[in-house]
Parts: C-alpha cells; sequence; structure tokens
C-alpha cells in the first residue's frame, strides 16, 4: 500500500498550472471530438438527404420523358437528364418495373445491380435505399443508393388501360463516400488548427490568470527576506481573504513578538525603582523593624508589577484561527465567582445573549476579557450589572461580537475615560486594585482588531463598555 501510495505522489501534479492546463486540453479535446462527430453526422445526413433529392429529380424528369407502345413497351421520348445514364457501368442507372417486365437505361448494361424482384410500388410511394450491394461492369464488388418511385400510365385516357410502373434510379456509393471523405479530412485539419490554437490562448490566458498568484508569491518572498513588512491590499477579490489571512498573520505574530520584548523591557524596568529603594534602605542603617517594613512593602510592590506584566503577555498571541467559544457558560462561571467575592454588596448580574453568540478565539482570552470587564462592573455597582451579547452576521464570513457590560454604579466622566482606560491607572485610589484590568481589556480587543467604547449607561446610569468584535475571514 505504501508503495503505492509513493508512487501516486511522485506522478501527482504539484503545479497548479499544470493542472489547469491538463483539465482544459482534456476538455478541449472532448469537446472538438463531440464537435467533430456531431458536425460528422449532420453532413452525412444532409449528404444523404442532397442524395435522395437529386436521384429524386432525376426520377421525376425521367417520368415526364417516358411512354408506353400499345404493347406496354417502354419508350423514352426525351435526353437522359444526366449523360451518365447512356455510359455503360457509369455509376448512374435507370430500371422501370412493369407488371410485364422491365426496361434499363444504357448504364445499367452490364453491372449486376441489386435485385428488386419486380416489386412495384402503389402510386405516389417513395423508397430510398442503400447501401445496396452490387456487382460493377469490371466484376468487383461495390454498393448503390437507389431510389424508387411508383407511377401510374393512362395514356389514352381510357381507366382499363392504364397500369402501375416504377421508376427505380441509383448512384454508385462512392460518389457519397468520396464527398464524406473530402469533408472528413477538411474537417479535422480545421478542428485540429482551431485546437491548437485555442491551446495556445488557452495557456496565454491561464499564466495571465495566474499572474496574481505569482505576484502573492513575490510578496511573501519580500516579507520572508524582511524587504516588506507586510503585503499589499491590491489584490483580486479571490485572494483577498488568503491575503487578508496572511497579514493578519505576520501582524499577530510581529505583535506578539513585539508584546514579549516590551514585557521583558517594562519588567526590567519597572523592578529598577523598587530595587533601588531597597539598597539605599539597606545603606542608610535602619533598624529591622523599619527594614522589614519597608522591605514588606516593596516586595509586595513588585509582586504587583511582575503581576501586571504577566497579565500583559498572557493577554497578547492568541491563535488566528480557533474554535467558537459559548458566550453564555463562560459568563454564568465568571458571575457565579464574582457573586461570592462580592456577595456583601448583594449584586445581581443579568443576561441578555443571544443563543448564536459565540466567541472566535482561546478561551483564556475570552475569560480575560469578560472577567476583567464583569469585575469591574461588580466592583463599582450599587445593585446590578447587565451583559449583553449579540452576534454580528455579514454574509458568509464568520460571524461577529458585540460584547456590552452595564452597571448601575457612579459611572464615569467624560473627562476621566482616557485616564481609566490607561495602564496602571485606578478609577478611584480608593478602590482595591492594581489598574491593569481595562488596559489588558483593551490589549485583547486591539489583538482581536476589535472596538473598545466607554459611555454612560442610560438604562441603568452607571458606566457602559461596549466591546465589538467585527467578522472574520
Amino acid at each position: 500500500m505504501a508503495g503505492k501510495v509513493g508512487l501516486f505522489d511522485r506522478w501527482r501534479l504539484r503545479s497548479l498550472q499544470a493542472r489547469q492546463m491538463l483539465a482544459a486540453a482534456a476538455g478541449l479535446v472532448a469537446f472538438l471530438a463531440l464537435a467533430g462527430y456531431a458536425l460528422n453526422a449532420a453532413f452525412a445526413d444532409t449528404a444523404r438527404n442532397n442524395l435522395r433529392e437529386r436521384l429524386k429529380n432525376y426520377a421525376t424528369s425521367y417520368a415526364a420523358g417516358i411512354d408506353f407502345t400499345r404493347d406496354r413497351s417502354l419508350y423514352i421520348r426525351e435526353q437522359p437528364p444526366d449523360p451518365r445514364f447512356d455510359v455503360p457501368g457509369s455509376g448512374l442507372y435507370l430500371e422501370v418495373v412493369m407488371p410485364d417486365g422491365q426496361g434499363n437505361s444504357m448504364s445499367a448494361e452490364g453491372p449486376l445491380l441489386p435485385d428488386h424482384g419486380g416489386r412495384l410500388l402503389a402510386p405516389r410511394q417513395e423508397v430510398f435505399e442503400g447501401p445496396l450491394d452490387m456487382t460493377q461492369i469490371d466484376g468487383s464488388q461495390g454498393q448503390v443508393y437507389r431510389y424508387g418511385m411508383g407511377l401510374v400510365w393512362g395514356g389514352d385516357g381510357d381507366p382499363a388501360s392504364e397500369f402501375p410502373y416504377t421508376i427505380y434510379v441509383m448512384e454508385d456509393s462512392r460518389a457519397l463516400g468520396a464527398q464524406l471523405s473530402l469533408f472528413r479530412g477538411a474537417l479535422w485539419f480545421y478542428l485540429g488548427g482551431a485546437g491548437i490554437i485555442l491551446l495556445l490562448l488557452q495557456t496565454l490566458v491561464l499564466r495571465w490568470s495566474l499572474r496574481p498568484m505569482r505576484h502573492v508569491i513575490q510578496e511573501l518572498s519580500h516579507v520572508q527576506k524582511g524587504e516588506s513588512e507586510r503585503m499589499s491590499d491590491h489584490h483580486p477579490r479571490e485572494l483577498e481573504p488568503l491575503t487578508t489571512s496572511i497579514n493578519a498573520l505576520i501582524e499577530s505574530e510581529r505583535s506578539h513578538l513585539e508584546r514579549q520584548r516590551n514585557t521583558l523591557a517594562d519588567l526590567a524596568h519597572s523592578l529598577k525603582t523598587p530595587l533601588a529603594v531597597l539598597r539605599t534602605q539597606l545603606d542608610s542603617g535602619q533598624d529591622d523593624a523599619e527594614l522589614r517594613e519597608e522591605l514588606d512593602t516593596q516586595l509586595k510592590r513588585m509582586g504587583n508589577l511582575v503581576s501586571y506584566q504577566l497579565a500583559r503577555a498572557a493577554s497578547g498571541g492568541h491563535k488566528l484561527f480557533s474554535a467558537a467559544v459559548p458566550i453564555e457558560s463562560t459568563a454564568e462561571e465568571i458571575v457565579g465567582g464574582l457573586e461570592k467575592v462580592y456577595a456583601a454588596k448583594g449584586v445581581l448580574c443579568e443576561f441578555e445573549i443571544d443563543e448564536k453568540a459565540c466567541f472566535h478565539g482561546e478561551a483564556g482570552d475570552l475569560q480575560e476579557l469578560l472577567g476583567n470587564l464583569l469585575e469591574n462592573a461588580f466592583k463599582w455597582a450599587r445593585s446590578r450589572v447587565l451583559l449583553t451579547a449579540r452576534t454580528q452576521v455579514d454574509g458568509n464570513r464568520r460571524s461577529g461580537l458585540l460584547l456590552v457590560v452595564e452597571d448601575d454604579g457612579p459611572g464615569i466622566a467624560p473627562d476621566d475615560i482616557a485616564k481609566v482606560l490607561q495602564r496602571g491607572v485606578r478609577g478611584d485610589e480608593r478602590v482595591q486594585g492594581h489598574g491593569i484590568g481595562l488596559s489588558i481589556v483593551q490589549d485583547l480587543i486591539k489583538d482581536y482588531r476589535g472596538e473598545l467604547q466607554v459611555s454612560r449607561s442610560e438604562e441603568m446610569g452607571g458606566a457602559r463598555f461596549q466591546v465589538t468584535l467585527p467578522p472574520g475571514l
């Protein structure tokens, strides 16, 4: 089995252009073959119909020039419609069948024509047969097409003297065969030429249509070499999801690396001050009690700083493509814990969540996002918190998400919104906290290309945090 798979992989076409060319060539060959077959069949039917009409005209012309004597002998008054009727074995033959015998053209003298058995056709009856076997004047075998027309003779006007007769006109099949051969030769020549021209045109069209793909490969190569920071936005509509995904992946990776570097740099810079304070206290010669107190303060401060930087680092580096995480179950888990922490306040959290509302990202990011927003609402609320989650549908794209957290607390003044969203800044220094929750929310929303809006809740009177995550690719 492995050998078969290896052989298949060896011969499998890995080039998209080669696959398209092979498919186009196969389709073109099949189309030309069917077209050639159809045209040949149509021409053959037309040629047979033309032959029938030509033989009918010969028979009609003979019928106009035929007379019979009193003893019912055949007499042809007119010249034959075609000189070949007077040439033995010419390929064009006449037979007139009467009740008491038959008459032939001079051309029928010599060849052994198909036997009609003295068959008389009914008046106005017509038959067309062929090809029928015959023997040529030189003894070789051949074939003819035969047309028959049934007539009635009434020369003296006496009904008793009327009698039926039949005119048979035959033509050698070689004339029709030569005509068909000539047509087929011309047909396949022109179809073959048209096929070659179409293959060349298809090659040019395919190369032109695949040019955007080659352009994408070149841009991606420039990004890999560091010559470009991202792929351009000027691509065909069909390639936009691909290039957008690549750019999102590049930006996500760059943001993740930048976040790691910034986290380490910020952590190192933030720890300098507490360490310097400790060093100063050690050098100052303070007693053990004061030194212990200062040591405890600075250690707590360093712990808070480390927690902040780790939380900041954890807020980035989400996966670009992730399974949908339900909102309601995650929210219930978070609210259950917060209700225990803030049990003394008796805060009631209400949900208005769509059944299909999902977060397309990592579950940890949703925990951080909802956890910080809800904790902030519980911290400031008097008695009520409202969580709203709705889907945002955009055609066939992955649905977006609208999250709204409101409370009935004092709210945030418009002038203080920018300050509250800064890292390490608390809305009220009297309230316990590190002032990093909303900054983590901002970082998460930025990573998911979303938007955060802070305002006053018209329904509840407190703060209103609205998170909008756009539809996915």
